[in-house]
């Protein structure tokens, strides 16, 4: 079937279902327009379900909506993306304020390549995709109009919420255990919209790709291999002397 038939089906169905995921004209729009299948498999691609791809959950399209629904961004606004991924969430925004107004940021390499590719191919390149510790923001190119953090946090991160313009916003799950979709203003001032369920934002070091720096634990580790291998037979456990 063709994709653009899949791509209004998948709208149509989130206009007009219980919870109603799209609501404005725009987000209707943009993502009618933004061809999903090449950010994730085709086969997944117009199913409203999350997945994993490359260590990271690409969100489902109806909880896509409900995030950029709450960000509410205007045409021309400055925004940025916390939490990359596989770059559709950037891309949606790209149809609404301009691919040149959108920066986004992952901590995984690996991803950011990823989402610069998909970008690319989609039509999209001139959204700047680059590595850094999501709390610490893209501070090169604030300030922002809107900040959207796909990830859980328990407070919102200072550095983001200062590089909000004076009207800006910033959008994220927050809380540990159960966690609420907050919109924060660049005073501190929340709004909380609903119950969410996501990943807690990383840190340097706890990415999947990430190499190990704590070198004690690594040598620790080898040395007790190697001392495991090298113990007299009467201390390996699996042998049956019997």
């Amino acid at each position: 079937m063709d994709t653009a038939v899949l791509r209004d089906d998948m709208v149509d169905s989130l206009q007009h279902d219980s919870k109603g995921a799209v609501q404005s004209a725009w987000l209707s729009a943009a993502m009618r327009s933004v061809p999903r299948e090449a950010f994730v498999p085709e086969e997944q691609a117009y199913s409203d379900r999350p997945f994993e791809v490359m260590g990271t959950r690409v969100l489902s399209p109806s909880t896509a909506a409900r995030l950029l629904e709450a960000l509410g961004p205007a045409a021309d606004d400055d925004v940025l993306v916390v939490g990359a991924g596989v770059g559709y969430t950037a891309a949606v925004l790209a149809e609404r304020v301009g691919a040149a107004n959108v920066q986004a940021v992952d901590i995984t390499r690996r991803l950011v390549i990823e989402a610069r590719s998909n970008l690319a191919t989609a039509g999209y390149d001139a959204v700047l995709v680059d590595r850094r510790n999501g709390a610490d923001g893209l501070p090169e190119y604030a300030p922002y109009d809107r900040i959207l953090l796909e990830a859980a946090a328990i407070s919102p991160p200072r550095s983001l919420v200062d590089q909000l313009a004076p009207d800006g916003q910033l959008v994220m799950p927050l809380g540990a255990g159960e966690q609420t979709l907050t919109i924060v203003d660049a005073d501190g001032e929340t709004e909380r919209l609903g119950g969410v369920a996501f990943a807690p934002m990383l840190v340097e070091g706890e990415q999947a790709d990430t190499v190990e720096r704590n070198r004690t634990h690594r040598e620790d580790r080898e040395r007790a291999r190697k001392a495991a291998e090298t113990r007299p037979g009467w201390e390996h456990e699996w042998i049956d002397w019997d």
